[in-house]
């Protein structure tokens, strides 16, 4: 099952689907479709050329001679993606795409990045796309003719709220790409949460709220209130998102995805009532000391 309304997390689109089969008896219309799926999934939702397509791979899968998941493995060891989402990339950036192109999902600990990562420094791109299309997962989940999917949004056995929260760090929407429309760009996203084991809040993306979206703060935010006061210097860490400034006109307020602030515990309630007062929503309070 999907966590909360699906419209409100970006994933609505996904809920709605069906998934792509290649049938038996299947027309060029179909198989084109298939295609197409194919491409979208694995390059990230990034806009394909007809100039960049694999012209001998889509003949081998329209004359039944190879199968679909053959076909992803064919994408996903080209030009096309190696120069998108490997050598542009930072190594933990490439394999937890790799993971949301290849198995719907985020990774789920430290040591399975740590795993790929292996695979990566003896310099074997191909076994690292192969280790994810010849796993068991892989053939449960899709088999030999259903294009890969996301599918990490929704719950699943075994699965911890963590992992499940960092799935959103890697999927603002069905429309966003994985080439562009994040300040992160081609940082990792989960490094210091998988290495933690932290969660993070799931915030719906600006187009299902009222103008905002989330990203993940730096410690060393710019705004410091209190820091090393208080009873037994115990300092908190405020993450606010939704956060607007204080102006009068109300169409010309800025909005800032995320902020944080550090406060003395006295400081606490009346950090509290000023954020709401100022239209943030608390994200989190953690104590730093």
């Amino acid at each position: 099952m999907a966590f909360g309304p699906a419209s409100r997390l970006g994933v609505a689109l996904f809920e709605e689907t069906d998934p792509v089969e290649l049938v038996p008896g299947r027309s060029e219309e179909e198989v084109e479709v298939v295609i197409k799926a194919t491409y979208r999934q694995v390059l990230g939702n990034a806009y394909v050329m007809e100039s960049e397509r694999l012209v001998v791979p889509e003949s081998q899968l329209k004359r039944g001679e190879i199968s679909v998941r053959e076909f992803v493995r064919q994408v996903a060891k080209s030009d096309l993606y190696r120069s998108r989402f490997f050598t542009s990339c930072a190594r933990y950036r490439s394999i937890e795409l790799n993971f949301k192109h290849l198995l719907g999902r985020a990774p789920d600990s430290y040591d399975e990045m740590k795993a790929h990562s292996a695979i990566l420094d003896n310099g074997d791109f191909d076994a690292e796309i192969d280790s994810y299309i010849d796993s068991d997962e892989y053939q449960a989940a899709y088999g030999e003719f259903i294009v890969p999917y996301i599918r990490g949004y929704k719950t699943r056995n075994g699965q911890s709220m963590v992992q499940f929260t960092h799935m959103f760090q890697l999927l603002r929407g069905a429309s966003s790409s994985d080439l562009k429309g994040n300040l992160a760009g081609i940082r990792p996203r989960l490094n210091s949460l998988v290495i933690q084991n932290t969660a993070t809040p799931v915030i719906p993306p600006s187009g299902a709220s009222d103008g905002w979206s989330f990203q993940n703060p730096s410690l060393s935010s710019r705004t410091r209130l209190g820091s090393g006061a208080g009873e037994g210097g115990k300092v908190y860490r405020i993450e606010v998102t939704g956060y607007r400034s204080g102006a009068v006109n109300r169409i010309s307020k800025f909005r800032r995805s995320n902020q944080v602030f550090l406060v003395s515990y006295e400081q606490l309630s009346q950090e509290y009532q000023r954020i709401h007062k100022m239209g943030g929503v608390i994200a989190s309070v953690t104590a730093v000391n």
